[in-house]
């Protein structure tokens, strides 16, 4: 009696694909969540910035000091902000810039971004 040699199933040649495929597919899902997790952080970033100047305008428009309104709109925006001032009449404009650096590692090749926010508030007349 001849023994027929056994049958392979078809599977067996695959076997670790999926393991190679995920060892290859891991790395880049990960750049992605990491450059999508810098996006919302940038937009986090602007909307400090908009905040910054959205207070120091309100504050000068009260007529609060200046260095204390120049003091709180930096804190607001977050480090590394400037914020400038300008009197155009009854109203102050405020603009904050400030620059936000890209995450680093191995997303080096993300740039930094500038952001920027302007304001506009009116004067209160003094009681």
């Amino acid at each position: 009696m001849t023994r027929r040699p056994a049958r392979r199933w078809a599977g067996d040649q695959e076997r670790g694909a999926v393991t190679a495929e995920l060892a290859l597919g891991l790395p880049l899902l990960l750049a992605v969540t990491v450059g999508l997790v810098w996006l919302l952080a940038v937009g986090a970033a602007q909307v400090r910035v908009v905040d910054g100047a959205r207070e120091t305008a309100r504050m000068l428009a009260r007529g609060d000091a200046e260095a204390a309104a120049l003091a709180r709109g930096t804190a607001v925006a977050g480090p590394g902000s400037r914020v400038r001032v300008a009197h155009r009449g009854d109203e102050v404009a405020v603009t904050v810039t400030r620059s936000f650096d890209g995450p680093g590692g191995v997303l080096e090749v993300l740039p930094g971004v500038r952001l920027e926010a302007e304001a506009v508030a009116v004067t209160e007349e003094s009681p």
